[in-house]
């Protein structure tokens, strides 16, 4: 069995792996438009904040839990708390992670079609690309196929040894692409609105919109780290892992908007442009640019890699449990769940228009989401699920497992963490549930 769920080579390639699961589509598309609409630099200087008082503490936990009872979501919590009713709240980490996987991966798919459009430099009408059915699914479809394969590969020979290739690959792009950007006429307009902090700027509004990207992007609340996690050896540093892969990931976020932001000013561009940027604004930057057609395909690479390195482990979650918990072959799990989750994303695939069925399916009420299907499955997985789950997740770390016997496992193999234990603790039992509530109730516009 153990040869089944496999382990970790080396500590930089769980590293690269997590580091690629945390760094995705959120990093690159969600942050810096995020960053647009809160003040620019106030909103960098809260957002960090937030990455060290909350998502490193519960990512902690989360790793915690995993390698505790080598197992999975559903698994771990199982092994702590045999016949209850908890269990459930690993089963919904398992369903969020495929419900992500399923809409994540339409939008992964259009970074697909855009290297080429961007490349030719011709056709570059946003919403005619994502009405085209066919071409949508077929992008949606070529996603699933890659994350497959290598999740089909395994723990050492899929995930980790193409984090390796992949996470480096990443990181060089946008610093070849931060150097194009600061050459552009303007760009330190750019800079200034981003590096530069005007604190009146800092509302609630900012401070909530910190706590949720922070969650979102670091991949926390489905019990994704507890599946990584779960392939640790108790040699591994728990408390330095997290350190590193929480760098790492806000230091891509950070990146990304030092390429934005320039190429927005320079062109005389609105940074509060919302999740258009990307796919609408910078496409036409890069037609007006010197090199264009080059720096084009390059960016649309590098979100088409971080969004790989993201779809690589949602699709491990279930797989992972199913693996261990069902007994089943991991070849052949892994394209069932695939097959799964490409049922569930035609929908999401069809709602942008090529469907008018989809595309205007008010499932939810309009403050809580647009009415296309692939926005309302971003709210339900992508923003309520996440939360739900990471406020269930840290009360039972906290209170059901208990906060000392989580810090214990912690400190095998940390041993430094006993001069952080009892502030984990406080920030385990008390700090994380209360903040992540004030997150959820945001999400229903209660301090709207």
């Amino acid at each position: 069995m153990e040869n089944q769920r496999g382990q970790w080579s080396s500590k930089f390639g769980f590293i690269m792996a997590g580091a690629g699961s945390a760094i995705g589509l959120g990093n690159v598309w969600r942050y810096p438009y995020i960053a647009g609409e809160n003040g620019g630099g106030a909103f960098v200087v809260v957002y960090i904040m937030v990455v060290l008082l909350m998502g490193l503490p519960y990512m902690i936990a989360e790793l915690a839990l995993g390698r505790a009872t080598q197992r999975n979501p559903v698994g771990a919590i199982i092994t702590i708390k045999p016949g209850s009713h908890w269990k459930w709240v690993g089963v919904l980490g398992v369903i969020t992670g495929l419900g992500i996987l399923s809409f994540y991966s339409v939008i992964a798919g259009w970074t697909l079609g855009y290297i080429y459009k961007t490349g030719v430099g011709t056709g570059l009408n946003f919403q005619e690309f994502v009405a085209n059915p066919l071409q949508s699914i077929l992008l949606f479809a070529a996603f699933m196929l890659i994350t497959a394969l290598i999740v089909y590969g395994g723990i050492e020979n899929g995930i980790e040894r193409w984090n390796k290739i992949l996470m480096p690959l990443l990181f060089l792009i946008l610093l070849g692409l931060i150097i194009y950007t600061f050459t552009l006429p303007g760009a330190m307009k750019g800079v200034r609105f981003y590096l530069y902090p005007d604190f009146s700027k800092i509302t609630g509004k900012t401070v909530l919109a910190a706590l949720g990207q922070a969650f979102f992007s670091l991949s926390l609340g489905m019990g994704l780290m507890i599946t990584y996690g779960s392939y640790l050896s108790k040699k591994d540093n728990m408390v330095v892992s997290a350190m590193s892969i929480s760098l790492l990931d806000t230091l891509a976020a950070f990146m990304a908007g030092l390429i934005i932001f320039p190429a927005l000013f320079s062109m005389g561009e609105n940074p509060a442009m919302g999740p258009a940027l990307v796919f609408i604004i910078l496409p036409k930057l890069f037609m007006q640019m010197p090199g264009g057609t080059i720096v084009g395909p390059f960016f649309f690479i590098l979100l088409a890699i971080a969004a790989l390195t993201s779809t690589i482990s949602l699709l491990e979650v279930p797989v992972a449990y199913l693996v261990d918990e069902k007994k089943m072959n991991r070849k052949k799990i892994v394209w069932l769940a695939a097959f799964i989750t490409f049922i569930l994303g035609i929908p999401s695939a069809l709602s942008q228009g090529a469907s008018p069925l989809f595309t205007n399916l008010r499932m939810l009420p309009a403050y809580l989401s647009s009415a296309d299907f692939l926005s309302q499955m971003s709210f339900l997985f992508g923003d309520f699920s996440l939360v739900i789950g990471g406020l269930l997740l840290s009360i039972f770390v906290g209170w059901v497992w208990k906060a000392n016997h989580a810090a214990d496992e912690i400190q095998q193999g940390s041993p430094v963490f006993i001069k952080l234990k009892k502030l984990w603790i406080f920030m385990i039992k008390y700090f994380l549930p209360v903040v992540i509530l004030i997150i959820l109730l945001n999400l229903f516009g209660i301090f709207n």
